[in-house]
């Protein structure tokens, strides 16, 4: 496997309250090789333009660093009103930014459990919505070079985002893309290492984070797990995307919390159309994986809340655990 590097998410390490530059920091002190900020923590007064991300980037590039950019947009709604929003100038900002930072991508996360509220949208007025107007923005990333990244997150499956490309008439490699979260997948009933193989083309950017799936009252439980003490094929999915993308940098993300996932309410996985049943028998096969290891003490959920008293040592062990795969250990 060729040596892919190793970085962390901004998000991660959210509690410790750092700058871009601290951040660099820590991630050479801790053996990242680069960084994805989804947070942009700066101080009172600097403005994030040009001459900040270029000394930025100096830096980075200093320490072999890479850097990855967020603050991209695709749902052009307003999640907690339900109104319109015009996502198309705040992302040609984060593409110009991103550029300046040296990224070839920039990050969209919804940050919203769209399909868990009733009264909301359907996912099909979501992925309409969300081509129309990502169709617009598409010179405005061409004349920046950078892709949007996509998460998978909580709104689109697989299945959708690459509907979601054809709506836009986009090609891999063009103007849209993926970052693919592993553990989010589990929230949304897909096995992490089908959907790495589906969305493979389109993969740019990684969020690699290992999760366990229980069953619970309504149905499954997704939780988060260290990196190589879950249940997702990490080994196997780095593989893959080592074959086909071997300049891909694998970025750790972490931090605590669960995910209900109501499948015991037939409404709400009406909402899974392309939900096979291989792959839930799939999902049924980790969920008794993870309980085998819940019940032996090695996996547990983490609450959200006591992220702020592990989140260093753990993901410094998130980071030496994924180098490790990549170095050819499975864990």
């Amino acid at each position: 496997m060729r040596k892919l590097k190793v970085g962390v998410d901004s998000y991660s390490l959210k509690p410790l309250d750092l700058t871009p530059f601290e951040i660099l920091e820590w991630a050479v002190l801790n053996g990242a090789e680069g960084v994805q900020f989804s947070d942009i923590n700066v101080p009172a007064g600097t403005a994030l333009d040009r001459a900040f991300l270029q000394d930025l980037r100096a830096y980075a590039d200093e320490n072999r660093l890479y850097i990855e950019w967020g603050g991209g947009e695709h749902i052009p709604l307003d999640l907690a009103s339900g109104r319109p929003k015009d996502i198309e100038a705040s992302n040609r900002r984060a593409a110009e930014q991103a550029a300046w930072a040296g990224s070839a991508t920039v990050r969209s996360c919804s940050g919203g459990l769209m399909r868990w509220d009733k009264n909301g949208p359907s996912s099909e007025e979501f992925l309409r919505l969300t081509a129309e107007s990502l169709r617009r923005q598409k010179p405005a990333f061409r004349d920046a070079g950078v892709i949007l990244a996509i998460e998978t997150h909580f709104e689109f499956t697989s299945f959708e985002l690459l509907r979601l490309f054809e709506m836009c008439g986009a090609a891999p490699g063009e103007y849209l893309g993926v970052c693919l979260d592993t553990m989010n997948l589990l929230t949304l009933l897909e096995d992490p290492l089908l959907a790495t193989r589906r969305l493979l083309p389109w993969i740019v950017t990684t969020h690699i984070k290992d999760g366990g799936l229980a069953l619970g009252p309504d149905g499954f439980v997704s939780f988060t797990a260290e990196a190589g003490k879950g249940v997702i094929d990490l080994a196997a999915i780095v593989e893959v995307l080592a074959a086909v993308h071997p300049q891909i940098t694998l970025t750790v993300e972490d931090h605590g919390g669960d995910f209900s996932i109501p499948v015991n309410d037939p409404a709400f996985l009406a909402g899974f159309p392309d939900l096979s049943v291989p792959e839930l028998v799939r999902l049924q096969a980790l969920a008794v994986r993870t309980r085998a290891l819940m019940d032996g003490g090695k996996l547990a959920v983490l609450p959200r809340e006591r992220w702020a008293a592990v989140c260093e040592p753990r993901v410094r062990r998130d980071i030496q655990a994924v180098r490790r795969l990549v170095a050819g250990g499975r864990e």
